[in-house]
């Protein structure tokens, strides 16, 4: 790790306090969180009345090193500092060139370099900016951090969240951070002047009930009652605004169900429970849906699903011109088959 590397709560805090490092650079696959931090500059390095003449966001495809280093240079107007933002940093022809901008950034400025992913740090300019930047790396979640993420966000917004609701909400959105902050200020709506969220509304926040809902879906899949599934999915699609929206959210939720029947597949009948589930990222109150799929979908099963799921969902993006409820029912009938 380089000697400046931060993580996005000391950036985050640093900004909240004003307090700014000339040179920052920020990459990696997750974008939500680089997405924030650029936010957060802008409302505290700057006033709005300030930032006609001291604002530049650059866009690497569109424009040079030579012309980003320019306004890197220039000096603030009737303000105390200046901010640069160039988003696509890759993407910037040579810009190798600030390798030596690094060593010597300009103390009037704030810059941000935005990559898109993780660049090789052995070449330049990005060795140098490892060691003279501020840098951070945003790294896509882990499904076992994910429910953690979920609680903690939750509470920025002045919700409690159980741990069974940060549970479900974790397996409806996936590791996506955006998804999940905007299904937070969704509940937030929903629940009004309450201030603990519950897994009921989770469900009902989404447009379904408690009989009919994706957890319901997923355990009729685990439990082998094919009627009960076909009944789900068919009221789910009925009632959705968008079915093949809804559709693409079954299939997501189903592959990471299976994904961690198949991480618990790999768990010795003697290791503890606790343990257990937290190797598949999931609360112990959980562990015992999974343990009863697992009984029912072995290895080639679990391998099944997978293809199958992965078939369904180029199909729904565009893979086929069959309709949403043909290509779900054929889903099912596949996974649930002995």
């Amino acid at each position: 790790m380089a000697a400046r590397e931060k993580t996005y709560e000391d950036i985050a805090s640093a900004f909240r306090e004003g307090r700014f490092q000339p040179l920052y650079f920020f990459y990696g696959d997750e974008p939500f969180l680089i997405e924030e931090l650029q936010d957060l500059l802008l409302e505290r390095a700057l006033a709005p009345h300030e930032r006609d003449f001291n604002l530049d966001i650059a866009y690497g495809p569109d424009t040079d090193a030579q012309r980003v280093l320019a306004l890197c240079a220039a000096w603030p107007v009737m303000s105390e500092r200046r901010v640069v933002i160039v988003r696509d940093f890759e993407k910037l022809k040579d810009n190798r060139l600030f390798k030596d901008y690094a060593q010597q950034p300009n103390p009037s400025a704030v810059v941000a370099l935005v990559c898109g992913s993780k660049p090789n740090h052995a070449r330049h300019p990005y060795r140098a900016l490892r060691q003279h930047a501020v840098s951070m790396e945003s790294k896509p979640l882990y499904s076992n951090q994910t429910p953690g993420w979920i609680k903690r966000r939750a509470k920025k917004h002045g919700y409690e969240m159980t741990q069974e609701a940060a549970q479900m909400l974790a397996d409806y959105t996936g590791n996506d951070l955006g998804a999940v902050v905007r299904e937070i200020e969704k509940l937030g709506t929903y629940i009004g002047e309450r201030k603990t969220i519950s897994p009921d509304d989770i469900v009902r926040a989404s447009g379904h009930s408690r009989e009919i809902n994706v957890f319901e879906l997923q355990k009729a899949v685990g439990e082998g009652r094919a009627q009960d599934a076909f009944r789900i999915m068919e009221r789910m699609l009925q009632r959705a605004s968008n079915e093949r929206g809804e559709a693409v959210m079954i299939v997501a939720v189903l592959n990471s169900w299976f994904m961690k029947l198949w991480k618990l597949s790999a768990c010795g009948s003697s290791m503890p429970r606790k343990d257990m589930a937290r190797h598949i990222g999931v609360s112990p109150f959980f562990l015992k849906d999974y343990l009863t799929g697992l009984r029912r979908y072995k290895a080639p099963a679990i391998w099944n699903a997978f293809a199958v799921l992965l078939a369904t969902d180029y199909e729904l993006k565009g893979g086929s011109a069959r309709s949403e409820r043909l290509v779900m029912t054929l889903m099912l009938r596949k996974i649930l088959s002995p």
